[in-house]
């Protein structure tokens, strides 16, 4: 994403989730614990804002995505979302579709690794942002549930068919989509869902010091890596390489890859400055 500002101004207050940052650092919480931190419209529309205008910043170096309570996130809220969407015309449906699916690529497109927090449920539109994080830590009461089939809807909802077979296979990926069973975190973690299997209560603390780790890594480095990731997923060997070698063209000209030269020659650990 561009880091060149608008004239609209920063937003600091987030109505519908909570953000704490700390050196590079970000925290993005959603904070509906009595109703399993269901998504509302609002909610996704902050989700969408908040990482566009953190992404354009530039000071954050790591996100952790996490839920308050009992869960990670149960999807979209029935009475808010479900019961107005049946009110809703076409086009209103549309342009809500497409923020759900705003909010998924904004979490592929970030300069910055993106580190979900796991614990208990993490059920329809909650699995596929768990899905669309770069890393999933989780702990053992973690269970992931893709119920759009459940509810008379597509199971490619949010970007979660183009996604979720990247990560899993064809094969796991379809058995999730089609009958949107839920996957336990022993099954998730051995067919790839889950990145990191922590200790029972230990998912937030697991993701916080993967994303201490990455944040204090070189930045740049990271960035252009999550960047090639995603875009080599449709592209062919040729059009892959090319690109990685223009890549390294450009971060061999950068301050870390200096640095990294300068700390082995002088037995030191590198300071990376993410330039």
């Amino acid at each position: 994403m561009s880091p060149f500002p608008s004239s609209a101004p920063r937003t600091d207050e987030w109505r519908h989730l909570r953000l704490t940052t700390e050196d590079g650092v970000a925290t993005v919480t959603l904070a509906r614990p009595e109703k399993l931190n269901a998504l509302t419209f609002g909610a996704y529309a902050d989700l969408r804002d908040l990482l566009a205008q953190l992404s354009r910043e530039r000071a954050v170096r790591a996100l952790v995505l996490a839920g308050e309570g009992r869960g990670f996130c149960s999807g979209g809220d029935v009475d808010d979302i479900i019961g107005a969407t049946l009110a809703m015309d076409t086009a209103q449906l549309l342009d809500f579709n497409r923020m759900t699916g705003q909010v998924v690529r904004a979490l592929r497109e970030t300069p910055f690794p993106v580190v979900a927090a796991v614990h208990g449920v993490a059920a329809g539109a909650g699995a596929v942002l768990a899905l669309a994080a770069d890393f999933r830590v989780a702990d053992p009461s973690a269970r992931f549930a893709f119920l759009f089939t459940r509810v008379g809807l597509s199971g490619g909802d949010m970007g979660a068919a183009y996604l979720l077979p990247r990560v899993v296979g064809l094969g796991h990926a379809t058995r999730l989509l089609m009958l949107g069973e839920p996957v336990r975190a022993p099954e998730a973690e051995r067919i790839g869902l889950i990145s990191e299997l922590t200790e029972e209560g230990r998912a937030d603390a697991g993701a916080a010091a993967l994303a201490r780790r990455l944040a204090d890594g070189p930045a740049l480095a990271l960035a252009q890596t999550k960047a090639l990731l995603t875009a080599e997923l449709d592209m062919p060997l040729a059009a892959a390489v090319e690109l990685d070698a223009a890549t390294q063209a450009l971060l061999m000209h950068g301050e870390d890859y200096a640095e990294f030269h300068a700390a082995f020659s002088g037995k030191r650990s590198p300071e990376w400055r993410g330039r």
